[in-house]
C-alpha cells in the first residue's frame, strides 16, 4: 500500500458498524413489500429538510451543518413499494416481528443478552436519505462476543433500523433519492475498536457477514451488506469512513485514513509551531476578484466559462444552483503559506480537505473547486496573474491564497468553511463521516453526529421480548460459522471454498444433504462450492433445481457411486427435463450399471491407440477419452484404468 505506515507504532485502532438487509416480505414500519427495486417512478416529492431540538434543548452539529447546504431534497416515489409512511404522512405501523426475530438470532449467534424490551428511537439525519429527517432504530442485544483471531472481538450492540433511500444524483443544491429500498429492515452490529490493522478489518467485516448469512435470514448481492468503519490513531479522533460496500475495500480505506490521521497531526504540530495553537489564532479574510480576473487567461475563473459551465450542466436557479450573481473570492490565509499543499492522503493534500468541505457544505462542485497558490495551475501567464490577485489580497510572502468562484452567496460559504477547517487543523484530526472513494482514499461527507440526534420515538409503543420467545428461536439457531468451518477444514475443505458456501447460503444445504443421504462432506462442498460456479458460467441454469431434486440426486449417486462422474450429465437433464425423476434421467441414458461388452469395447480402443505408435499417458489418456464418452457414469473410471493396465501386462506376458 502506498505510504509505509507502522500500525502499532501510531497506535491504530478500528471499531465496525456492519449493516445488513433482513430477509423479510415487509419493511420495518409499513406493510410495503421489501426487497422491490424499481429502476422509474411515478411520483416526485420536494422536500426541504431544517434541525429539531434535542430533549435538552440541543442542536445537533451534524444537522445544523446540514442546514447551512440548502438542499433542495427530490423523492422519485413508486406506488409498488412507497406509502404514505415513507413520506412521513402516516404514523407507523407495530414493528415488522419477523425484522426483531432476525435481529435475535443474529444476537444469540454473537453471545449478546437480549433485551427484555425494544424500545424505538430516532436517529436524526438530515442529508435527504430518509425523508421524514430521522431513522427509527432499536437496539436488540448488547455485551456479545464474536471468536476472532485467537482472541475475542466485543461486540457492543446489535440494532434493527429502516434503511435509506439509494442515492440518484447530488449536485449543487439538488439531491435526488430513489425511495424503494427506504423502510427495509437491516440489522446493525456494532464492534468495539479491537482491531488494529486493515487485514483484521477486512477479516472482522468478513466474519460478521458470515454470522449473519449462516442464519439464512439476510439479503445477498450489491447493496445488501454495507459496512461503516470507525478508524483513530494516538492522538486522533473517532472518524467514520461510511457505506464500505466491499470487505476487501476496507482494508485499502482504513490504511489512507491512519496515513491521513497521522499526516493532520503533524500539521496540527506545524501549525503550533507557527503560532497557531488555539482555533481564535487563525485570521482569514476574503475579497471579491471577480472583476479583476474578468480578462485571465485562466478559463474557470471568467464568468462566461461558469455560464458555459452551469449550461451543460443543466443546473437551474433555486435547484441545483443558488440565486445570486456569479462571484470570484480570494481567501487570505496569514501565516498559512505552505499548508494547503500539505500531503495528507496518497495523491492528495490538505487542499483536498478544503475542497471536501467546499463541496459539501457551500455546494460548489465544478470541478477544479478551488485554486491554491501552493499549487497554482501552469499555463502561459500563470505567474503574473497569480501575482495581481495576491496584491489586490494584499498577501506577502507567509500568506496562502485559495480562489473559489461560483454563485456569490456560495463563495462566501465557501471562505467561512475554509476558515472553520483551518481552525480545526489547530487541534488535529476532526470528528467527521467520510465517503469511501474508489480509490482508497476519503472525502468529507459530513460532521460526526454526536449524541443530540438520538431522542425517544413516542409513535412506537415499547415491545416485549419475552424469554419463550428467545428459546424458541435459540432451538433453531444454525451452528455458528466458526464451528462450521473447523468441521469442514477436518473433512479436507479449503477454507475459501466454506467461505463461499456460508456467505452464499449453500452450507446449511450442504450439511441437510450430507445428514439426509449419507453422503461425503467434502464431495459435496466441492461440488456445491466450486463445480457449480462452473456450471452457472456456462449458462446452465442451476439455480432453477429444487433442493428436493438436489436431494433425490445425491440419494441415488450415495447408492450407486459410479453416476457421481456422470454428475454434470444428470443436471443438465434436472435443468433441461424438470418433470422427469432422477430415475428416469438414469434410466434414459442407461446409467449406474456397467453395459455388456465394455471390457471388449476398451481394448479395442487401446489397441487402435497402440497401432498409431502412443505409448504411457498419452496412451492411456486416449484410451480413456474414446471409451469413458460411452461408459462415463456406468463403468468407474479407474475400474476403466485397471483393465487397460491389466490388458497392457497380459500383452507384454504374452510376447
Amino acid at each position: 500500500m502506498e505510504g509505509s505506515i507502522d500500525y502499532e507504532l501510531v497506535g491504530l485502532r478500528v471499531g465496525l458498524e456492519v449493516h445488513q438487509q433482513l430477509l423479510t416480505e415487509q419493511k420495518m414500519f409499513c406493510r410495503c413489500p421489501a426487497g422491490l427495486y424499481t429502476k422509474h417512478h411515478d411520483g416526485v416529492i420536494l422536500r426541504h429538510m431544517r434541525p429539531t431540538l434535542s430533549e435538552l434543548g440541543e442542536y445537533d452539529g451534524t444537522a445544523l451543518m446540514e442546514f447551512k447546504t440548502k438542499k433542495n431534497i427530490v423523492y422519485l416515489l413508486h406506488k409498488s413499494n412507497v406509502c404514505t409512511y415513507e413520506m412521513d404522512d402516516t404514523p407507523p405501523f407495530i414493528v415488522n416481528r419477523r425484522a426483531i426475530d432476525i435481529a435475535i438470532e443474529q444476537c444469540l449467534m454473537l453471545g449478546c443478552d437480549v433485551v427484555d424490551e425494544i424500545h424505538i428511537a430516532r436517529k436524526q439525519y438530515l442529508d435527504g436519505s430518509i425523508p421524514t429527517g430521522f431513522q427509527r432504530t432499536a437496539i436488540v442485544g448488547v455485551n456479545g462476543r464474536l471468536p476472532f483471531r485467537g482472541r475475542e472481538l466485543t461486540i457492543i450492540q446489535v440494532s434493527v433500523e429502516e434503511d435509506s433511500c439509494r442515492e440518484v444524483q447530488d449536485r449543487g443544491h439538488l439531491a435526488v433519492w430513489r425511495t424503494d429500498r427506504l423502510g427495509m429492515p437491516l440489522i446493525e452490529t456494532v464492534t468495539g475498536p479491537e482491531l488494529r490493522t486493515p487485514e483484521e478489518v477486512e477479516e472482522a467485516i468478513l466474519l460478521i457477514g458470515r454470522v449473519g448469512r449462516s442464519t439464512g435470514h439476510v439479503r445477498v448481492g450489491m447493496g445488501a451488506s454495507r459496512q461503516d468503519v470507525n478508524v483513530s490513531v494516538r492522538g486522533g479522533q473517532r472518524v467514520e469512513i461510511k457505506g464500505v460496500p466491499q470487505a476487501r475495500r476496507a482494508r485499502q480505506l482504513v490504511h489512507t485514513e491512519a496515513v491521513r490521521q497521522v499526516e493532520l497531526l503533524r500539521m496540527r504540530d506545524e501549525l503550533h509551531r507557527r503560532g497557531f495553537k488555539q482555533p481564535s489564532d487563525v485570521g482569514v479574510e476574503h475579497i471579491d476578484i471577480t472583476t479583476l480576473v474578468a480578462g485571465f487567461h485562466l478559463d474557470s475563473l471568467r464568468r462566461e466559462n461558469w455560464e458555459t459551465f452551469v449550461e451543460a450542466e443543466e443546473m437551474r436557479p433555486g435547484m441545483e444552483l443558488a440565486e445570486g450573481p456569479f462571484s470570484v473570492r480570494a481567501i487570505r490565509l496569514p501565516g498559512l503559506a505552505g499548508t494547503v499543499g500539505r500531503a495528507c492522503q496518497p495523491g492528495r493534500t490538505f487542499a483536498h480537505e478544503l475542497a471536501g468541505r467546499v463541496r459539501v457544505i457551500a455546494t460548489l462542485d465544478q470541478p477544479p473547486i478551488l485554486l491554491h497558490s501552493d499549487d497554482w495551475p501552469e499555463y502561459p501567464g500563470a505567474g503574473e496573474e497569480l501575482q495581481e490577485i495576491r496584491q489586490a489580497a494584499s498577501c506577502t510572502s507567509d500568506v496562502a491564497l485559495v480562489v473559489v468562484w461560483g454563485v456569490e452567496a456560495d463563495t462566501v460559504t465557501a471562505a467561512k468553511e475554509i476558515h472553520l477547517r483551518y481552525t480545526e487543523a489547530t487541534q488535529g484530526v476532526p470528528h467527521e463521516t467520510r465517503q469511501a472513494l474508489s480509490d482508497g482514499c476519503t472525502d468529507f461527507e459530513r460532521i460526526l453526529p454526536g449524541p443530540d440526534r438520538m431522542y425517544p420515538d413516542t409513535d412506537s409503543p415499547a415491545q416485549l421480548v419475552t424469554r419463550e420467545r428467545v428459546q424458541k428461536l435459540q432451538v433453531d439457531l444454525p451452528e455458528p460459522p466458526w464451528r462450521r468451518e473447523l468441521r469442514y477444514s477436518a473433512a479436507g475443505v479449503s477454507t475459501e471454498t466454506t467461505h463461499f458456501l456460508i456467505r452464499r447460503g449453500g452450507a446449511r444445504f450442504v450439511d441437510h444433504i450430507v445428514e439426509d443421504t449419507g453422503f461425503d462432506l467434502r464431495r459435496a462442498c466441492l461440488f456445491f462450492g466450486e463445480e457449480l460456479k462452473g456450471l452457472r458460467r456456462s449458462s446452465l441454469a442451476v439455480d432453477k433445481i429444487t433442493e428436493n431434486r438436489w436431494r433425490e440426486l445425491f440419494e441415488h449417486i450415495q447408492k450407486r457411486p459410479v453416476l457421481w462422474e456422470a454428475r454434470r450429465h444428470l443436471v443438465e437433464g434436472l435443468v433441461d427435463e424438470p418433470k422427469l425423476s432422477v430415475e428416469e434421467l438414469i434410466a434414459k441414458d442407461h446409467l449406474g450399471e456397467a453395459p455388456e461388452g465394455w471390457h471388449d469395447e476398451v481394448a479395442e480402443a487401446l489397441r487402435v491407440a497402440t497401432d498409431r505408435g502412443l505409448e504411457d499417458s498419452r496412451l492411456i489418456d486416449t484410451v480413456m477419452g474414446q471409451t469413458m464418452s460411452v461408459l462415463r457414469g456406468r463403468v468407474p473410471a479407474v475400474r476403466v484404468v485397471h483393465e487397460i493396465h491389466e490388458l497392457q501386462a497380459r500383452k507384454k506376458e504374452n510376447g
